[in-house]
């Protein structure tokens, strides 16, 4: 990533546009809520299989907690909002950056559907489709990271904890395609 500070733009990028505070806290109130809403969307698969078929699946011996994946989540949900108004605020999330974050957001909404919703339909394959979906994913992440750390260094780390939790649940993926 260029040693670029959110301060002060960087050779060749335009300087952040004016937006007012009220603007700005709307903007990132809104990104919050997307992300919320994604989140609160995705957990309905997860809420209505995590007693039936994954209680009862192999799983691998680095699954952490439940509670953990709740609080990871939470915490990146709102890293990537916030990444994504770093971004809008210096005027860069525009139509393939945009597309970019709403392409994250609907893979991560696709991944417990697949995973969690379409085992008890299509058993092991969809575990190896979720697979090929997180996969996805992960790819969509570090084209962000490419797009968002140029503009704002803090966007661009911002998306690595996101990253980094999304390639291990894709080994998680991973273990229960092959044992279940």
């Amino acid at each position: 990533m260029p040693s670029n500070t959110d301060g002060q733009p960087g050779p060749g990028t335009a300087p952040a546009p004016v937006r007012s505070p009220g603007r700005q806290v709307v903007a990132l109130l809104g990104l919050l809520a997307l992300s919320y809403a994604v989140c609160m969307l995705a957990s309905i698969p997860i809420i209505l299989n995590s007693n039936g078929w994954f209680a009862g699946s192999v799983k691998a011996p680095w699954m952490p907690a439940g509670w953990m994946f709740r609080a990871a989540w939470l915490s990146l949900y709102a890293g990537i909002a916030v990444a994504a108004w770093l971004v809008w605020r210096r005027g860069a999330l525009v139509r393939p950056v945009a597309r970019m974050y709403v392409l994250q957001l609907l893979l991560n909404l696709a991944w417990p559907i697949t995973f969690f919703g379409m085992y008890p339909m299509l058993g092991a394959a969809a575990l190896w489709i979720a697979l090929a979906v997180i996969g996805a994913l992960a790819f969509v992440l570090v084209l962000l990271i490419l797009r968002f750390g140029p503009v704002s260094t803090a966007a661009g780390l911002l998306v690595l904890p996101y990253f980094s939790w999304v390639v291990f649940s894709a080994s998680l993926n991973l273990y229960s395609a092959i044992h279940n």
